[in-house]
């Protein structure tokens, strides 16, 4: 091994460890994560109601909470996404366009709508 990679050096070559190829490779997909994944399992369920387009009372009624549990969770959301309160931003739909866009969440709005036909 060492003689091969002395020939490949002196040839202009480049060796690198498999080893190290690993760690970066590992270190690459751990910075690629989606804001999504630091999402509990409840916000995300919060963040699916909230991209069928439900109002906080209709989310409470569905995932039987109280309508100030939703809220909190989708101040959560909010935080997590890192979603300001800016006064041109709608943090709401910024953060379902995230949910519905991010191909490692499991959902994308075809699975949405196919869930959630059209209301007549």
């Amino acid at each position: 091994d060492l003689v091969d990679a002395i020939r490949v050096v002196a040839g202009g070559g480049a060796v690198i460890d498999p080893k190290v190829v690993e760690q970066l490779v590992k270190s690459s997909n751990r910075a690629a994560k989606s804001p999504l994944d630091f999402l509990t399992p409840r916000e995300r369920e919060v963040l699916g109601e909230m991209a069928q387009g439900k109002s906080n009372a209709a989310i409470a009624g569905t995932l039987v909470l109280s309508e100030r549990a939703v809220e909190k969770h989708i101040n959560s959301i909010f935080s997590k996404l890192h979603l300001s309160e800016e006064r041109d931003v709608n943090r709401r739909v910024t953060a379902v366009l995230m949910y519905l866009t991010d191909g490692d969440a499991g959902h994308t709005s075809r699975d949405v709508a196919a869930r959630f036909p059209e209301r007549p």
